[in-house]
């Protein structure tokens, strides 16, 4: 079971489910048309019975507490302003305790090198693991063709409940 968290216009969610995964899509229950955004993403794409779900980072609510057991998260540029950091990493770490063996995998842009989840992590039990680009040759100035002005910097980083020694 893969859930995607923060699911936007949906893409990787939709492309897992394309492959086979059983997916659950979440946005923010505070912003109905995220949620509406995904469903009619989920449809366009031939997916009508892929649940679409809201929930608000850093809030146990019953629609959390009722999601399944998940092997996989997947979050695109989820940190994005410094405050919501640790409301997604609340998040992260309700779900990572209900499935000790989830795993929680992002991509961002760092925007500024003074922010850091890294205290965040420690606070809410969790570990993280950075995932070099150059193994799938993703480090390059113009990735994948584009050529969008900019040199910005993107990250991978998997994050799971630290292990008790």
């Amino acid at each position: 079971m893969l859930q995607m968290l923060g699911a936007g216009v949906s893409l990787p969610g939709i492309v897992a489910a394309k492959c086979g995964a059983h997916v659950i899509l979440s946005d923010s229950a505070e912003i109905p048309l995220c949620l509406e955004n995904s469903r009619r993403c989920c449809e366009l794409n031939d997916l009508p019975g892929v649940p679409v779900v809201g929930l608000t980072w850093g809030e146990i609510s019953p629609e959390l507490r009722s999601l399944p057991p998940v092997d996989i998260i997947l979050g695109s540029d989820v940190f994005y302003e410094p405050e919501d950091f640790e409301d997604v990493l609340v998040t992260l770490s309700f779900l990572l305790k209900r499935n000790p063996s989830g795993q929680f995998w992002t991509t961002f842009q760092e925007r500024s090198s003074d922010w850091t989840i890294e205290t965040l992590l420690n606070k809410w039990n969790l570990q993280c693991t950075d995932v070099p680009l150059d193994i799938f040759h993703a480090n390059k100035k113009h990735l994948a063709g584009s050529t969008l002005p900019g040199n910005c910097s993107i990250q991978m980083m998997i994050v799971t409940a630290r292990t008790k020694m």
